[in-house]
């Protein structure tokens, strides 16, 4: 009887001491995202970037986009201009809260441009997830919520 008794005790022990040892953050993927955002930030505020793709929904929208030079300013201003129609907006880039099971980067890269909904700027206003970065190529990916549809999106530095 005990016996029985002891090995009830150390069985809550274990247990308890199993609570204490683990913790809400324990999904594989603590890293410090602070340096390589540091870098795409440092590449996108250097120079002018070109949109070179655009895939929305498997149709290919690049064409939208051709003649506008984008400039992503280090106070956070974006700015797309054709050399006659300027369009304002935002940009950063932000480490994601994700807990998808994907391979996809925990790194967003946020774009907001103010224009009305039907616009072809209002297509890029997203929190994109960045698949690639180099200094001169940004490859990006979103999923919508809503059809589970595709868009891609990449800047190229001009």
């Amino acid at each position: 009887m005990k016996t029985n008794f002891f090995y009830s005790i150390l069985l809550m022990i274990s247990f308890s001491l199993m609570s204490f040892t683990c913790s809400d953050d324990d999904d594989g993927n603590n890293s410090d995202n602070s340096q390589e955002i540091s870098q795409i930030e440092t590449n996108v505020e250097s120079g002018t970037w070109i949109i070179t793709s655009y895939i929305d929904s498997g149709d290919n929208e690049t064409s939208d986009f051709n003649g506008y030079i984008f400039t992503f300013e280090a106070n956070g201003t974006l700015n797309a201009t054709n050399g006659s129609t300027t369009y304002n907006g935002s940009w950063s880039v932000t480490s994601s809260s994700s807990n998808d099971d994907s391979n996809d980067s925990d790194i967003d890269f946020n774009i907001s441009f103010s224009v009305p909904d039907d616009h072809d700027f209002d297509d890029l206003n997203d929190d994109w997830d960045i698949i690639s970065h180099t200094s001169n190529i940004i490859n990006l990916r979103d999923v919508s919520g809503g059809d589970g549809s595709i868009d891609t999106l990449v800047f190229s530095k001009n």
